[in-house]
């Protein structure tokens, strides 16, 4: 092989740079239209003047915020249960004071302030409620609700990381989840899909084999056996660590389906489940956190498995409910009996929706921007109708960035999109809590990467940058909590 020389080589990228550079100086502003292809280049303006990447100073923002406080029958059947006293609150002073705010109209400060009342009262009532956070990637894994969920807990009582999937297919340090081979995830906003959208309340179930018609489920009748087993999280936050109810939901149960139980490897129970096609749960309660639970499914066609939950006896359960690539358009999707259905068994009092960030990339003009709000208020809506007691918070997207001339810059409708997320949120009468806003506003993501509290995709925090975030929300809450628990004493 011919050795190149370094002049060579040299030679070589001044003639390239001799080429590009009458490019450079020719090129128009927002460059040639070929054919309706725009073909930009470096114009001389950034040749002579490159641009500077905007960095905004955070450090106040972060160095404020402390996130180190967070039928009889022959089968065997489960019997050691708990005394019913997990869940107790360890309470605490909240400050009305908070960097940010939940931005509320009337109405909505009339529907949380109704969601407070209940929140106060659950542990010394020994009740349960549900608070469900729905979003994209920027919550899943437990991002964000993870936090969320241990101040919540611990302040006003409950235990258990409440919903988890069937299966679960994100990293998550809450619980830990394996499965057998034969059984396929299916989702209401991604991937595979349910003929009867019976899907319950995460938007998301599993099942090991698949859906079948009446005259397919007669002709079935070779058993499959498939299993799930969960466990908590050796580094979950303490509140979720610890939990002694275990329930499943299950549907879409046509064939005889045994279900047996193994703690920790020894059989516990065992149960048949209820073959009439409707919605139910087998519920399994301990004295303690039972370590390592597998379920063993035996039948020739699969139910339905919509999720477990792990819970304490009494409290306050927060469900961290992500769907990566959602825009949040989700419930008229699922079927919405079911989903109703589900809504009141759990109680659920709140529900957290986090969207917006993957629509933002694809926002053309200011039209397209209030054709996607459009959209999502009619979300909004459907959640008033399948459960009107319950109050609405949105967290609207982050900033997120863009790479343009060389540096990271905030997208063009980001800020007008806030806005009218915003518009919409408090028109339904829920609660808006700008995100965007409260990490530093527009162009503001660089610098949280700069500090490692965001990834270098420019869009998705760190977990320690979630965690700050997290807290931000807490405090915007608990000041809310803070302000109304003042009004009811005077």
């Amino acid at each position: 092989m011919k050795e190149i020389k370094p002049i060579q080589v040299l030679a070589f990228v001044l003639g390239i740079l001799l080429i590009l550079l009458p490019i450079a100086l020719y090129v128009p502003k927002n460059g040639w239209n070929i054919a309706g292809l725009n073909i930009n280049f470096l114009g001389k303006e950034s040749l002579w003047h490159p641009t500077e990447q905007i960095k905004k100073d955070i450090t106040t923002l972060v160095s404020k915020v402390d996130t180190s406080s967070i039928e009889i029958d022959t089968l065997m059947k489960h019997s050691s249960v708990s005394n019913g006293n997990m869940g107790a609150p360890n309470g605490g002073t909240l400050s009305s004071e908070s960097a940010t705010e939940i931005h509320l109209n009337e109405t909505g400060l009339s529907n949380l302030h109704a969601f407070f009342h209940k929140l106060q009262n659950v542990a010394n009532d020994k009740k349960k409620l549900h608070i469900l956070h729905y979003g994209d990637s920027q919550i899943e894994g437990d991002r964000m609700t993870a936090y969320i969920r241990q101040r919540i807990q611990n302040q006003f009582g409950g235990n258990g990381p409440g919903l988890i999937p069937a299966m679960n297919v994100y990293n998550t340090f809450t619980f830990t989840q394996t499965y057998s081979d034969n059984f396929t995830r299916y989702t209401c906003f991604g991937g595979n899909k349910l003929k009867n959208r019976k899907y319950g309340s995460m938007g998301s179930a599993a099942r090991f084999s698949p859906e079948l018609d009446s005259a397919g489920l007669q002709r079935e009748s070779t058993l499959k056996e498939a299993w799930i087993e969960i466990a908590p999280g050796k580094s979950s936050y303490s509140r979720a660590r610890e939990y002694n109810n275990v329930s499943m939901y299950y549907n879409s149960c046509y064939k005889p389906c045994l279900v047996k139980v193994f703690q920790n490897g020894n059989l516990i129970h065992e149960d048949s489940l209820i073959k009439d096609g409707k919605a139910h749960s087998m519920d399994l309660n301990f004295p303690t956190t039972p370590g390592k639970l597998k379920f063993v499914f035996s039948a020739a066609v699969s139910p339905t498995i919509s999720g477990f939950s792990l819970e304490g006896d009494f409290g306050v359960q927060v469900s961290n409910i992500g769907m990566r690539g959602s825009s949040g358009f989700i419930f008229g999707s699922m079927d919405q009996s079911l989903l109703s259905k589900m809504y009141a068994e759990l109680n659920t009092e709140l529900i957290l929706m986090q969207f917006g960030g993957n629509s933002v990339p694809f926002f053309k003009d200011s039209s397209s921007v209030r054709s996607y709000v459009y959209s999502f208020k009619s979300q909004l809506n459907t959640i008033k109708k399948l459960r009107p007691s319950a109050a609405i918070v949105v967290i609207g997207p982050s900033d997120m960035s863009k790479l343009e001339n060389g540096v990271f810059v905030s997208y063009p409708y980001l800020s007008y999109c806030v806005a009218q997320m915003k518009k919409v949120t408090l028109e339904v009468g829920g609660g808006y809590w700008d995100l965007y806003s409260a990490m530093g506003g527009k162009n503001s993501m660089p610098s949280w990467v700069e500090k490692g509290l965001a990834g270098k995709d420019y869009i998705h925090f760190s977990n320690q940058g979630a965690s700050i975030i997290s807290q931000l929300f807490f405090d915007a809450f608990a000041a809310e909590f803070a302000k109304w628990e003042l009004k009811t004493i005077q």
